[in-house]
């Protein structure tokens, strides 16, 4: 009898096995749920949980929100971005449902370590950020790179928050060093807008905002034709450009 209902059960399970169509139905329905970057991980220090906590509580009364980020663009997205800004001829569906955003694409803890913050009422944008020992310099200190990327992402996605917009103009004031695995502060807003021109202010401070790390500035031409940066009306100011859909990227 054991015997029997031994082989009723193999044949049961090979039935199974036979109709990977339902298999296949029950995960198809299922959604594909994605990794968001921008929520704690063991590598994040004490002080980058603790600033997370802060704005976190503010986040509560909906005056600030916080911004998820993944390491792949949803495909809507993509196709979305793609159908109103990118040449048919430059395409490569293939290709790009492989690309990563670029500060994603490190192991926890080696890399970008990072949550952005928005406040909608000020036009102001907060990136707490932790840089780690893959993104070294000089030998302790984060790369003048990094910290550029920094400064981009956040002040772009205070741009983004405007509608879709790319870096037009960006230089960057480096007044001291970032040490490995220290935490940061991006305070970056929108001060003003001329047509498809965002002027985004940005710095870097430390936690307690006693040493200013980084400025970001947009250059205007002087008489001369050099650029200078105190010159114009908007001065330590990033420049974005709002995209035109009748425009393709090249």
């Amino acid at each position: 009898m054991l015997r029997s209902c031994a082989m009723r059960l193999r044949t049961l399970g090979a039935k199974l096995a036979r109709r990977p169509g339902a298999a296949r139905r029950l995960f198809s329905s299922e959604k594909v749920i994605r990794k968001d970057y921008a929520l704690p991980n063991p590598s994040w220090t004490k002080d980058l949980r603790l600033l997370f906590d802060q704005f976190m509580k503010k986040c509560e009364d909906g005056s600030w929100k916080r911004l998820p980020s993944y390491r792949q663009n949803p495909t809507q997205a993509l196709h979305e971005f793609q159908a109103r800004f990118v040449d048919s001829k430059l395409k490569k569906e293939e290709q790009m449902s492989k690309a990563q955003q670029f500060t994603r694409s490190f192991e926890e803890g080696l890399g970008f370590e990072y949550v952005m913050f928005y406040n909608k009422v000020e036009k102001r944008m907060v990136c707490l950020f932790q840089g780690g020992l893959h993104l070294q310099g000089v030998p302790g200190f984060v790369h003048g790179g990094a910290i550029a990327t920094v400064i981009d992402i956040t002040t772009g996605m205070c741009a983004f928050a405007e509608g879709v917009a790319m870096t037009a103009n960006l230089n960057i004031d480096y007044k001291k060093p970032i040490p490995l695995l220290s935490v940061v502060v991006a305070n970056s807003q929108l001060q003003k807008i001329e047509g498809r021109k965002l002027f985004i202010s940005c710095a870097i401070q430390s936690i307690d905002e006693k040493t200013l790390y980084t400025e970001a500035s947009v250059s205007q031409p002087t008489t001369e034709g050099r650029p200078d940066k105190n010159s114009g009306q908007c001065p330590m100011e990033a420049l974005f450009i709002k995209l035109d859909p009748d425009k393709p990227l090249t």
